[in-house]
């Protein structure tokens, strides 16, 4: 058994879950080869052609991992194993969030932007790819093209929601979408909780309008207040109001969040990005957070 791959007892929870294929025609390949071929090329970064005989055909383990990111299994498998290691561990509604920039690998360029249909007379019209962004989650930045990926984690450091936007988009800009990824999900009836207890983060997330956005939801925050803000205020005198809320304490417990990302990155197709599209991309970092959380 080698470590990327699926044990046993974590096999015996993913199986029940995965769809049931009805094609006829040749032997399926094993869904638990296939997998563990996704998360060989997911922790070693090889190019599908390159992985090993082992795991079955590689343009099968390319053609189900194609089709599980686009189709939504991969997404919907990661909710359900979180919902039974939920079950059975105590809940931590204590969010952290940060962002982490990953290097585009020059095979990552090259995807079209967009879908082109010869419905008007004078050129194509320009459609965008369902769910894919037109720029692939690619930016530009000072130290070449990029992505970025944003994170809220739990209390134990497992993944709850991710953004994935280019690596010259601001964190602070984010804040809200990844926040609105977050769900604390209980067996049974009834909507997931969305509203965490505390939300960690750095200087970068120290604005008014994220401030407003967890007070009005009713959100304790814990974020240092940035010196330029600081210096704003004390300039106004009485009229800057109080300084928020900051426990020392508290803060210490974001380091969840820097772990996590490590955690990431110990995925060589991750800490650094080959695939075209973010739609790909974020599969990857599905078969890792499915790794987490079980």
């Amino acid at each position: 058994m080698r470590r990327h791959e699926l044990t046993d007892e974590q096999w015996q929870v993913i199986e029940p879950l995965l769809p049931v294929s009805g094609a006829r025609g040749r032997p399926r390949v094993d869904d638990r080869r296939v997998i563990n071929g996704m998360l060989f090329k997911a922790k070693t970064g090889v190019a599908w052609r390159d992985v090993p005989a082992r795991y079955g055909p590689w343009k099968t383990v390319y053609n189900r991992f194609w089709r599980w990111s686009r189709n939504g299994t991969l997404t919907a498998l990661v909710v359900r194993v979180r919902l039974i290691a939920e079950a059975v561990d105590e809940l931590d509604r204590e969010v952290s969030v940060d962002s982490s920039i990953v290097r585009a690998h020059q095979h990552a360029a090259g995807a079209r932007k967009a879908i082109t249909t010869p419905s008007s007379p004078g050129g194509g019209r320009v459609l965008p790819r369902h769910g894919e962004p037109d720029d692939h989650a690619i930016g530009r930045s000072r130290g070449g093209p990029s992505t970025k990926i944003h994170l809220a984690c739990d209390g134990h450091g497992r993944p709850l929601s991710v953004v994935l936007t280019g690596g010259n988009v601001n964190d602070t800009t984010q804040f809200e979408q990844v926040l609105a990824g977050v769900e604390f999900r209980r067996p049974g009836p009834g909507r997931p909780a969305t509203r965490p207890v505390r939300v960690l983060a750095d200087k970068g997330y120290s604005s008014r309008a994220n401030r407003a956005y967890l007070r009005r939801r009713g959100i304790r925050a814990t974020i240092p207040e940035r010196r330029d803000q600081q210096a704003h205020r004390a300039r106004r005198g009485s009229a800057g109001g109080r300084p928020p809320a900051f426990d020392k304490l508290a803060y210490k417990r974001r380091n969840v969040v820097e772990r996590c990302f490590n955690q990431f990155k110990q995925y060589r197709a991750i800490a650094t990005r080959y695939d075209k599209t973010a739609t790909s991309y974020q599969a990857m970092i599905d078969l890792a957070t499915l790794r987490m959380w079980l």
